[in-house]
C-alpha cells in the first residue's frame, strides 16, 4: 500500500514530487523518499516519518534535476527501518533508481537466484530491493553502453517472467529517462499524466489520480497490466505491452478503503464505488429486516463516510456525524502492534453524546479487520448513551490474508477467521451485524468499466489471482506478519541502531 510517483519535466522536479507524497500520504506512513537526477548526478533524500517531517528547506534545495521519483512507505512485514525507506538505487548498470508498491510471492527465490547465478548482494529485507536488482541485471544482461527505450522495455518483459506477485514500479535510469510498469495482473494501481508547459510536454507517474489533479497534471489513463511507460529525458514517450497473459484483476480493497475518494483507479471513480457499497449495503438490510428500528446512521471517519451517506439516504433514516477524529493520529489500520491499535481508538476518535444517547444507532466502516477497532468503538458508543448499536460493513468478512502488498494481520488475528457472523457480532459487542455480500461489492466497482475480468479479493475468498500462492507461502507469511513477530523486529532494529550510534 506505499505511494509512488515519477516526474519527467523541463524544471526542477522536486517541487512536484513533494507535493504528491503528501496527496499520497494516507497510503504511507512510515518513511518517504526523493530522488532526482542532474544530468549524470543523482540527488537523494529519504528517512523514517512523515513526508513534512523528512523533507527540510535544506534537502528540497539539494534535489535539483529536471526527472525523478518518490516513494512513501508502509511496511507490509518486518520492522519500520530506515534502511528500508526508498527509493533504491544500484550503481550498474547506469545507475538506477527504483520505487515499489505491492508484493513479490517469489521473494526468497529470487533473492537466491540473485545471489547464485546473477551475482549481485541484496542488503535489505525489501522485495523491493530484489525487483530492482533484477530489473538492473536484466538491462545489464543486453551488454549495450547506450540504451534505447526497446532495450528498458525488453528488461520489463524478462521481470514479468521472473517475478511473481502485485507490483507497481517507478524506475528511473540516471541521465536516460523514468519508466513505469504494472504486473500483468494488474493488482496495485499506477497510472500516468500530461502537463503542457512552453517548454513542453512533462509527464507524471503516480499510484493515484489526485496526485496529477495537484500538480495540474491531466490524466491520460492508467497504465495497462504487464505494460510499461517509457519517459526520456525531455519529455518524448514511449509505452508498450510487456506480458504475454495480461489481465485486469486490481485489488478490491483499494475501492474499499486504501485509495482516496477522489481518485480514479482503472477508469472507476473511487468516490462512485463506495456510493454503490452504500447502496448494496442498505438493499440488504431492507430485505432480511425491513422492519428495522434503526434511528440515525453514524461513520466510523473516514473512509466509509460516502457509504454510510448512501445507505442512510437509502434508508431514509437520519445520517449524524458523531465521532470527532483527531487528524493528527495516524491510520489504524497501519499501526504496528496491537495495544497501540487500542489505545490509538480512544486518542482519534471522540464520541458526540447527544448523537447517541437514547438511539438505535447502526455504525458504518470500511471493512472489518482484526476486530480491535470495531470492539473499542462500539464500546465508545454505548458509553455516550446509545440504546442498541449496530454495526454495518461496507466488505464482506475478513477471512484471510492478502499477499499482495497490504499488510494484513496473521490469519488467526484475524476477526472472522473461523468464525461464523453471528460470532463475530458478540465478538465485537455488536447488537446486530451487517456485511456486504461479496457480489454486490463486485458489482459496485466493476459497473463502470466492464473490462475489469476479475478483482483480487483473497482476503475474502482466498483466490489468489496469479495462482502461486500456497498454503506454505501463507503459513511463512503469517508468522512474518504477527505482531509478536513485528514486536520482536522493531526491538532487533532499535538494538542494531543504539550499537551504530554508540
Amino acid at each position: 500500500m506505499c505511494g509512488i510517483a515519477g516526474v519527467v519535466a523541463h524544471q526542477n522536479v522536486n517541487q512536484e514530487l513533494y507535493e504528491a507524497l503528501t496527496v499520497l500520504q494516507h497510503r504511507g506512513q512510515d518513511a518517504a523518499g526523493i530522488v532526482t537526477c542532474e544530468g549524470s548526478q543523482l540527488h537523494l533524500r529519504k528517512a523514517n516519518g512523515l513526508v513534512r517531517d523528512v523533507f527540510r528547506t535544506s534537502h528540497m534545495m539539494e534535489l535539483t534535476g529536471n526527472m525523478g521519483i518518490a516513494h512513501t512507505r508502509y511496511p507490509t512485514a518486518g520492522c519500520s527501518s530506515s534502511a528500508e525507506a526508498q527509493p533504491f538505487y544500484v550503481n550498474s548498470p547506469f545507475g538506477i533508481t527504483l520505487a515499489h508498491n505491492g508484493n513479490l510471492t517469489n521473494a526468497e527465490e529470487l533473492k537466491q537466484q540473485l545471489f547464485v547465478q546473477d551475482q549481485r548482494h541484496i542488503n535489505t529485507n525489501s522485495d523491493s530491493e530484489i525487483l530492482l536488482n533484477i530489473f538492473a541485471h536484466e538491462l545489464q544482461r543486453l551488454g549495450k553502453l547506450k540504451l534505447n527505450e526497446k532495450d528498458v522495455f525488453k528488461a520489463v518483459a524478462a521481470v514479468h517472467k521472473r517475478c511473481e506477485g502485485g507490483y507497481a514500479v517507478v524506475a528511473m535510469i540516471t541521465g536516460f529517462g523514468v519508466v513505469g510498469f504494472r504486473d500483468p495482473n494488474g493488482i496495485r494501481p499506477i497510472c500516468f499524466g500530461l502537463r503542457e508547459t512552453d517548454k513542453g510536454k512533462e509527464y507524471m507517474l503516480a499510484s493515484e489520480s489526485v496526485a496529477l489533479d495537484a500538480q495540474n497534471f491531466k490524466l491520460v489513463r492508467d497504465i495497462a497490466p504487464g505494460e510499461a511507460v517509457f519517459i526520456k529525458k525531455g519529455g518524448v514517450i514511449h509505452t508498450k505491452q510487456c506480458a504475454e497473459n495480461p489481465r485486469l484483476t486490481p485489488c478490491i480493497f483499494e475501492y474499499v478503503y486504501l485509495a482516496r475518494p477522489d481518485s480514479i483507479i482503472d477508469n472507476v471513480s473511487v468516490y462512485k464505488s463506495r456510493l454503490r457499497m452504500g447502496e448494496k449495503l442498505a438493499d440488504k438490510i431492507m430485505r432480511i429486516n425491513p422492519d428495522h428500528d434503526i434511528d440515525v446512521v453514524i461513520p466510523i471517519p473516514d473512509t466509509s463516510r460516502t457509504s454510510a451517506l448512501q445507505l442512510a439516504n437509502m434508508l431514509d433514516v437520519k445520517y449524524r456525524e458523531g465521532f470527532i477524529k483527531n487528524r493528527y493520529i495516524g491510520r489504524t489500520f497501519i499501526m504496528p502492534g496491537q495495544q497501540e491499535r487500542k489505545n490509538s481508538v480512544r486518542r482519534k476518535l471522540n464520541a458526540i453524546d447527544l448523537e447517541f444517547k437514547g438511539k438505535n444507532v447502526l455504525l458504518v466502516d470500511d471493512s472489518i479487520v482484526r476486530g480491535t477497532t470495531s470492539g473499542q468503538i462500539i464500546k465508545l458508543a454505548r458509553e455516550a448513551g446509545a440504546n442498541k448499536v449496530y454495526f454495518a460493513s461496507a466488505a464482506p468478512p475478513v477471512r484471510y490474508p492478502n499477499v499482495y502488498g497490504i499488510d494484513m494481520p496473521a490469519v488467526d488475528e484475524l476477526v472472522a477467521h473461523d468464525r461464523t457472523e453471528e460470532e463475530i457480532e458478540q465478538a465485537i459487542g455488536a447488537d446486530w451485524l451487517i456485511y456486504q455480500d461479496l457480489d454486490d461489492l463486485f458489482e459496485s466497482v466493476k459497473k463502470r468499466n466492464p473490462e475489469i475480468v476479475d478483482f483480487d479479493a483473497a482476503c475474502f475468498n482466498k483466490k489468489y489471482v496469479t495462482g502461486t500462492v500456497s498454503d506454505e507461502y501463507l503459513a511463512k507469511q503469517g508468522l512474518a506478519r504477527s505482531d509478536d513477530q513485528k514486536a520482536g523486529n522493531e526491538l532487533d532494529q532499535t538494538v542494531i541502531e543504539l550499537h551504530n550510534t554508540n
